[in-house]
């Protein structure tokens, strides 16, 4: 008679086999059956959590990573799907960033931390310093994790991404084209070039949206098509549609409608790239103690970022309200909550 720990191993197979078909109730059942047979099986809960988490059922996920964990302290695969979820799911950044530590450690209770598990980790810090905005940091590890392990796309996609945030648009040409080279379906990589080519090269960075939405067009529609007297006139009744007493106190700030943010910007104010709007001078409250000239203040609406984060001109003029009332809001010097009570969020 087969023990436990056979029935368990049979349970998982059938629930791998589920899930590569797509039937994923199918395969929490068996998972769930895997668990009777054998309580303590770390594997078990991680391809629970998976699941749960491809489903949307983040907190559910991250107990049975946290399951996982305590039934198999050494047990990799959980460790690195904790951390990615507070990274991608939970903005628990610093949380990340410790757990990553620990598993770099070396701590006998803990994964051996051989090369590949290293350069995971590596990419797994690098995309929590990007989220707390610590670019060079970021850029550092994921070098550090390709150099442990060889080119990978994933990590060459990411520090051509960093590359981009930090404006160094050269660099992220080279490091994209590269990773292309490597993974020449990723529609994200591909996408992600476009963005660098557009700042350098705007007839290649077409082909480039061209060919990421052909691969992928739900997650990289084309960019709208507008004229520039039309996003202006659109920024026009942006203006128009704030709040009178609003208008009036705004009335001598300039609203600059650009098509990117330049470099000097993104560097100066420390912004993305990608940034849809910038207030750039003293916020009204605190304009009586800076020394800086009045007429320095503006408001900068950018063209092709609001394109492409928008799929139809009835969501552009939606985007294009909320962005002017947002930069209005900074320069008045509100906090989010005070934008809301005034109309402004």
């Amino acid at each position: 008679m087969r023990n436990d720990k056979d029935r368990y191993w049979d349970c998982l197979d059938q629930a791998m086999e589920a899930s590569h078909r797509g039937r994923m109730d199918e395969a929490l059942a068996w998972l769930d059956e895997a668990l009777r047979a054998y309580p303590a099986g770390a594997e078990a809960h991680n391809g629970r959590g998976e699941i749960l988490w491809d489903e949307g059922r983040i907190d559910e996920a991250a107990h049975e990573f946290e399951r996982a964990i305590l039934a198999d302290s050494k047990f990799t695969a959980a460790h690195l799907n904790r951390i990615e979820l507070m990274i991608e799911e939970l903005a628990a950044y610093e949380s990340a960033l410790e757990r990553c530590d620990e598993l770099l450690s070396g701590r006998a209770e803990l994964p051996r931390p051989e090369t590949s598990v290293q350069a995971e980790v590596y990419y797994l810090k690098s995309k929590a310093l990007f989220y707390v905005d610590d670019l060079e940091g970021a850029i550092f590890l994921v070098r550090r994790a390709n150099k442990a392990v060889g080119m990978q796309p994933v990590y060459s996609a990411f520090e051509g991404q960093i590359l981009f945030e930090l404006g160094r648009y050269e660099e992220a040409q080279r490091v994209l084209e590269h990773t292309v080279s490597l993974d020449p379906d990723s529609a994200h990589v591909i996408y992600y070039l476009g963005l660098v080519l557009e700042r350098l090269d705007a007839e290649h960075a077409t082909e480039a949206f061209a060919r990421a939405n052909a691969l992928d067009p739900h997650h990289y529609p084309l960019p709208l098509e507008i004229s520039t007297q039309d996003f202006e006139q659109a920024v026009a009744t942006a203006i128009d549609n704030l709040p009178r007493s609003i208008r009036d106190y705004i009335a001598d700030v300039p609203v600059l409608v650009e098509d990117l943010p330049s470099r000097e910007l993104i560097a100066t104010e420390n912004v993305s790239p990608q940034i849809l709007g910038l207030f750039v001078g003293s916020p009204r409250t605190e304009a009586s103690t800076t020394s800086q000239a009045l007429d320095l203040d503006r408001v900068m609406i950018f063209v092709k970022n609001h394109t492409k984060v928008c799929r139809d001109h009835e969501e552009l003029i939606e985007q294009l309200q909320i962005t002017v009332r947002h930069e209005i809001g900074h320069y008045l010097g509100l906090d989010e909550e005070d934008m809301e009570r005034l109309g402004l969020a």
